[in-house]
């Protein structure tokens, strides 16, 4: 079943507690909040008093991407302040299977996360480890992007090992998320589709959420 994460990253910020309360009642399965050190990639976003502010706002599963150059410094205090899943990206990792089981003992999900540009061979070794690989189908940094196809092919070879494997590993797809992409995404095996300007963007949310769950 397809799992709608809603990015916080595209919501109106001078209303955070509205935004996350139509999510909730629009049928999101949780919040994707984008963490970004202006250094990993050229934006600047929050850290983890947002986090725990909308933590108190909802019961969601809150799913914390981590786009930042040393992320072994602050997944302890993302989970202190609310965190379900933490997600880093393999670029930064010297150890990924370290960080992996780091964030694990935690408690936490934990996910990887490739880059436009990386291949996706390098999270073959992974998967089994991992409860979610995230791939960026846009370059990250940025909302409103468009969805890059190159992402399919990854999507689909991620499914054929997971399948091989037998784990129940999620695909999460992260970037220029729409009705049309949606679909692509879906047919190449994710299970996990995030949508910024999709579902804020929209008055009807809750119909977005069905049309990008395949409804």
């Amino acid at each position: 079943m397809t799992k709608i994460f809603a990015s916080i990253l595209a919501a109106d910020f001078r209303c955070l507690e509205r935004e996350v309360r139509r999510a909730e009642e629009a049928g999101a399965d949780g919040l994707h909040l984008d963490v970004m050190d202006g250094h990993f990639v050229p934006n600047i976003t929050f850290g983890p008093m947002v986090v725990a502010a909308v933590r108190k706002l909802t019961s969601l599963y809150l799913d914390v991407h981590l786009m930042i150059e040393e992320p072994g410094r602050y997944v302890d205090r993302f989970v202190e302040n609310g965190a379900d899943g933490v997600t880093v990206h393999i670029e930064v990792c010297r150890d990924p299977a370290a960080k992996i089981e780091a964030i694990r003992s935690l408690h936490v999900e934990a996910g990887l996360s490739l880059n436009p540009e990386t291949p996706v061979e390098s999270m073959r070794p992974f998967l089994s480890r991992l409860d979610g690989v995230l791939v960026m189908s846009v370059q990250p940094g940025f909302g409103a992007q468009a969805f890059m196809p190159s992402a399919l092919g990854k999507i689909r070879k991620l499914r054929a090992w997971i399948d091989e494997n037998g784990s129940d590993t999620h695909i999460m797809v992260d970037g220029g998320i729409h009705s049309d992409t949606a679909k692509l995404v879906r047919e190449a095996g994710a299970d996990v589709l995030v949508a910024g300007t999709a579902l804020f963007g929209k008055a009807e949310m809750a119909e977005q959420v069905r049309i990008l769950k395949g409804a």
